[in-house]
């Protein structure tokens, strides 16, 4: 039954696609010769780019040929604005990673503190409100003047944007262990560290797993935006540049890649999450 479902569900996806692209194709068909309308034409120019980047959106075909370009060698560097693409999402990839390792080493000891002392949940709360609903992005420029540079300011906004969902699903899953649990560790004399990593850590996995996996897709998100706004390398830089030059066949490819990325990130986390998961 599982496999009739999944193979019904994967015919279902490819129909659906196949749909899109035909309906692209459609929408994209010259209504003119391909002549470039006067509007493209002088935005062309006031860029700077000339007519020859401006002929309305790009077709399939057109998008085809440059998922073919890039990664048939995504790895080239030629220079600081030009890298491949294989290049730019590595950048990407360790100011993630950076991001939101520090993010990991402070939201959960912390979120095991508020889980567990309702005094440091009080406590905290008030700040935890305040910081939370601001957008990560607008601590850039405070980032750029302290820190001096446009590589670190971008991982400590990945460290703020990563760890509010970390710390307060981590202190909801310390705060939900069932009791007959905590109890029995109790009375059993076992010490505060044992507790937190043989009774408390498991219970608790499945919702830090959650939040952690939010955490991720928020920071892959906002390193795309923060790129786009300091430069240098990143895919949101690579997006950035191409839009400048014009080349949207090259700025739909890098929106994908940036999907795909971001949805191989959530299926690693969502392994994880089914690894700690107890099932009866």
């Amino acid at each position: 039954m599982s496999t009739n479902l999944s193979f019904r569900a994967a015919l279902l996806s490819v129909l659906l696609f196949a749909c899109f692209i035909g309906i692209w194709h459609l929408a994209t068909l010259p209504a003119d010769g391909g002549a470039v309308s006067a509007a493209d034409a002088e935005y062309a120019a006031l860029m700077g780019q000339g007519a020859g980047k401006a002929e309305g959106f790009p077709t399939p075909a057109a998008v085809g040929r440059t998922f073919v370009h890039f990664l048939s060698d995504p790895f080239y560097d030629n220079g600081p604005n030009d890298k491949g693409i294989g290049i730019q999402i590595a950048y990407s990839l360790l100011r993630v990673g950076a991001g939101f390792l520090l993010a990991t080493l402070v939201a959960l000891p912390l979120g095991f503190l508020i889980g567990m002392s309702p005094l440091m949940t009080r406590a905290l709360n008030p700040f935890i409100q305040v910081l939370k609903p601001i957008s990560p992005l607008a601590w850039m420029p405070l980032a750029l003047y302290v820190l001096k540079d446009s590589d670190v300011s971008g991982i400590f906004v990945i460290f703020i944007c990563s760890m509010w969902p970390m710390l307060l699903n981590t202190a909801f899953g310390v705060a939900s262990v069932r009791r007959d649990w905590i109890n029995v560790a109790r009375t059993l004399e076992v010490g505060p560290v044992r507790k937190a990593f043989r009774v408390i850590l498991p219970a608790a996995a499945p919702t830090i797993l959650t939040g952690m996996r939010i955490s991720m897709g928020i920071a892959w998100i906002v390193i795309v935006a923060a790129e786009m706004l300091v430069g240098g390398t990143g895919v949101g830089y690579f997006v950035w540049n191409e839009w400048n030059n014009l080349a949207l066949p090259n700025v739909i490819f890098a929106i994908t890649m940036i999907g795909l990325v971001g949805m191989l990130l959530d299926f690693a986390f969502g392994v994880l999450q089914k690894m700690v998961t107890y099932r009866d």
